[in-house]
């Protein structure tokens, strides 16, 4: 589907001449999401065959699946190291650590992701329904990604 762009707009300042491009229709045009999974229109991995597709899927599942895991383990560690250094400084008397505040901005971080939280809902249910139908166009490659997730966290 070939559409046309308008003429860029020119403004004129007094020693410069400005061209505005669109950036956002060149995104559209020319990302490689489109060109493997196609438009809204309609999916474009259809073209492939069905063991092509499952294995396009289950590559990036696996990878996507490894890099969760490696990442997973690092945030793990790095957090309860943090943890665990926080509490010998805490009872070696270096730090004094007032759980009293911590537990009032606790519950005060709490009620502003709840309420932020309530405020998002609708777009949220948005990107649910959206990715919803990208799954029941595209079960097969969804499928494969799916498996090779699963792989990827197990190795």
């Amino acid at each position: 589907m070939a559409t046309r762009n308008p003429p860029p707009q020119e403004y004129e300042s007094d020693d410069d001449s400005y061209e505005v491009l669109d950036l956002t229709e060149y995104a559209r045009r020319h990302h490689w999401w489109n060109q493997v999974f196609g438009h809204s229109s309609g999916p474009m991995v259809e073209k492939y065959s069905v063991a092509t597709q499952i294995v396009m899927g289950g590559v990036t599942g696996w990878c996507a699946g490894f890099l969760f895991q490696k990442v997973g383990k690092l945030a793990a560690t790095a957090v309860g190291g943090g943890f665990l250094l926080l509490q010998i400084a805490s009872h070696s008397g270096y730090v004094q650590i007032d759980w009293k505040r911590v537990e009032k901005d606790v519950n005060k971080a709490k009620r502003q992701i709840k309420k932020r939280a309530n405020k998002a809902a609708p777009e949220i249910n948005n990107i649910i329904e959206e990715a919803t139908e990208f799954i029941k166009q595209n079960i097969v490659i969804s499928s494969g990604f799916v498996g090779g997730f699963l792989l990827g966290l197990a190795s």
